[in-house]
């Protein structure tokens, strides 16, 4: 049996973020950014394959992402974030295996960056995506 497949799993995030009217970037902000300079960047990790017993058949399978979201006003940041947890609420589609519902694992306070003009708010949020065959 093969060890289960990133790919799939990275395909069926950004199709719920895509189908919930979100722009995403994938390891960054997309090019171009909208109009309304509101969008998500989301950030993989590698995942990792996991034991499903002591017999360590690895089916089971941990994605932990980083989704951004960004607006040019507080309230648009939140917005974005609030889109992005709708649509990561229910089960997604991995073809060929069984998806819990996104974890959802926190994230800081809502952040102003300065650095850029005009400046941008953004709220980094960590989630877990875990499946299994």
């Amino acid at each position: 049996m093969p060890a289960p497949a990133i790919g799939p799993h990275i395909v069926a995030v950004e199709t719920a973020l895509t189908a919930a009217g979100v722009v995403v970037g994938q390891g960054g902000a997309p090019s171009p950014i909208p109009a309304s300079g509101q969008y998500a960047a989301v950030y993989f990790d590698p995942g990792q394959s996991l034991p499903e017993s002591l017999a360590d058949r690895r089916t089971l399978f941990a994605l932990g992402f980083q989704v951004t979201a960004v607006g040019p006003t507080r309230d648009a940041c939140l917005w974005v974030t609030q889109k992005v947890r709708d649509a990561l609420h229910a089960p997604l589609s991995v073809p060929g295996r069984a998806a819990w519902r996104a974890e959802e694992l926190g994230g800081p306070p809502v952040q102003r960056d300065d650095d850029v003009s005009p400046p941008v708010f953004y709220l980094p949020v960590q989630y877990r995506l875990m499946s299994t065959s």
